[in-house]
């Protein structure tokens, strides 16, 4: 059995009858669209989209950091003065 990662999840066929009707019901919430009771895709709104894309991004960022904290002993010193 597969993992559904939503409040709200809808079979295929009732989600192809009124897609729009969904998302008015679904508010903010993203939505699972089940294919023979498994998540066939899931329907989010644009500001969760963003929202998720923001935290790829400093997820992305964190592990950089890290790396980079990694070589502490390679670091070089900036003299901003000099900018």
């Amino acid at each position: 059995m597969d993992t559904i990662y939503a409040d709200y999840s809808i079979s295929m066929s009732e989600f192809k009858r009124n897609p729009a009707q969904v998302l008015r019901t679904a508010g903010e919430k993203p939505v699972a669209v089940l294919n023979h009771n498994r998540p066939a895709f899931y329907m989010i709104t644009p500001k969760l989209f963003a929202a998720m894309v923001e935290d790829l991004v400093d997820h992305d960022l964190v592990e950089l950091v890290r790396n980079r904290l990694a070589y502490e002993d390679e670091a070089v010193e900036v003299d901003i003065d000099n900018i």
